[in-house]
């Protein structure tokens, strides 16, 4: 638990209860998760305190937000090194159209886009989608 708030108040986060409990949850599952999901763990919590933990991660750079086609925004943790920039940090994310979980695959970064003049990227996000290997696994 030491570690975990070492890593917050290294990002000027004060380290409340909900908010290293979330931290420990998030790298427990080692998936990206939805808000509702993430808040079936803590049913007892309010939710509005939840949604505000995880703007607080995401503002200061702990979790960043993943659209993987479902309609449902996802979160993942960032790596240590990680400043969410554009350009520098972009990573691959797969989504498995059969178990329905998104993973990043941080290993697998996006290079640089040069867009033309006039155009300026806010956000850029790269899903494949498939089979993980878990679920391709279990088909043999």
């Amino acid at each position: 638990m030491e570690k975990i708030v070492k890593k917050l108040e290294s990002k000027g986060i004060r380290p409340t209860a909900m908010r290293l409990m979330t931290y420990r949850r998030l790298a427990q599952l080692n998936v990206a998760v939805s808000l509702g999901d993430l808040g079936k763990d803590f049913e007892s919590s309010e939710r509005s305190t939840l949604f505000r933990t995880m703007k607080t991660f995401e503002e200061k750079g702990i979790v960043h937000q993943i659209e993987d086609g479902t309609g449902i925004i996802k979160y993942a943790l960032c790596e240590d090194n990680c400043e969410c920039e554009e350009g520098n940090d972009l990573h691959l994310h797969f989504h498995c159209n059969s178990c329905g979980e998104t993973v990043c695959l941080t290993e697998h970064k996006i290079p640089q886009i040069n867009l033309p003049d006039g155009y300026v990227a806010e956000d850029i996000n790269l899903v494949a989608k498939g089979v993980c290997e878990k679920c391709s696994n279990d088909l043999d």
